[in-house]
């Protein structure tokens, strides 16, 4: 099968031959048909995200068919169409599975991190971190809900009842829940790049109230905030933004280090909180919930051989919404 694989960080992706994994017994085989290109995927291509298996194959917003299924599978048959999360699996006995917060497992294992992910023809992925798709979404639009949607959906349950919430950085994750926070009849505040307008205007069509730079206090305290962006310095800049009592919600997996800050910013009760992974119950709600409003993911396709090409684009900004390899 033709893959693109990651032999050291810092290094381009490599076009490669390998054979067709075979599925162990709780597993399904996939023939992928779309992955998400996820920033996560370039923490670990720039080494920012410690110990990844390699050499590794990248993707965890997989769109497949299952063509093959292990001696003990019950959830799928072949012919299926799957989608495959960040979450490859967890241990099932520690007290965060136990407790409902296995998105917090020490030995939980993530598709294209520690385990070979979707930037190939096939993959093989654990049936019971797999989740059906729904029909009303074509494989390319299908695929970035499985991260940028799934992580992106657990970081705004946290803003609660939150009625103006702002997202800093407006990418494949923020172009998504917007469209949640206005079926909801929330106000939302998008913060880009200095001089992005084309990512400005892109939320204001989404429905966004107003939208500017991340370097100014939007026109109305904000109830909450979102940092979608892996950027430290948004932190205090959010919790300037936030009123009394506010939360501000990391969502990323990685950030540049967090600038000191006066505790006055924190004070008055705000929050300041992370969000680490999904578990499969935030997948389930999501991708119910997704097809009900509906959410249409803006994708910008590449071949699969052009994955470095994508993570280029993602990388400098230039992907309005996400971007997706096709694997043909």
């Amino acid at each position: 099968m033709r893959a693109m694989i990651l032999n050291e960080p810092g290094q381009s992706l490599r076009k490669v031959e390998l054979p067709v994994p075979t599925p162990q017994p709780e597993q399904v085989l996939l023939k992928v048909r779309a992955c998400g290109v996820c920033r996560t995927d370039l923490h670990i291509v720039d080494g920012e995200l410690p110990h990844p298996k390699l050499p590794l194959i990248l993707g965890h917003q997989i769109v497949g068919i299952v063509e093959q299924v292990g001696a003990k599978v019950s959830k799928f048959i072949p012919g299926n169409r799957v989608g495959v999360p960040w979450l490859g699996s967890t241990c099932n006995c520690c007290r965060y599975c136990l407790s409902g917060r296995e998105n917090l497992c020490d030995r939980a294992q993530f598709t294209g991190y520690n385990l070979d992910g979707g930037y190939a023809e096939y993959v093989v992925a654990n049936e019971n971190f797999c989740f059906f798709i729904p029909n009303d979404y074509p494989d390319l639009q299908a695929a970035p809900l499985l991260c940028a949607g799934l992580i992106g959906y657990r970081s705004y349950k946290m803003t609660g009842d939150a009625k103006r919430v702002g997202f800093y950085g407006f990418g494949a994750a923020a172009h998504i829940l917007l469209q949640v926070a206005c079926y909801q009849d929330k106000q939302v505040y998008a913060f880009t790049r200095r001089g992005d307008t084309q990512g400005q205007q892109f939320a204001l069509n989404l429905g966004a109230v107003w939208a500017g730079s991340s370097e100014e206090l939007p026109p109305d305290e904000l109830d909450a905030a979102i940092i979608f962006a892996p950027v430290g310095n948004l932190v205090p800049a959010a919790l300037h933004a936030v009123a009394k009592g506010g939360v501000v919600v990391c969502a990323g997996i990685h950030m540049s280090d967090i600038p000191s800050f006066p505790y006055e910013i924190l004070w008055s009760e705000r929050v300041l909180r992370s969000v680490a992974n999904l578990t499969r119950q935030d997948g389930e709600e999501f991708l119910t919930l997704a097809p009900q409003i509906p959410i249409h993911t803006e994708v910008t396709p590449f071949a699969l051989s052009k994955a470095n090409q994508a993570l280029e684009a993602l990388r400098s900004g230039k992907i309005n919404g996400a971007a997706v390899l096709v694997v043909d």
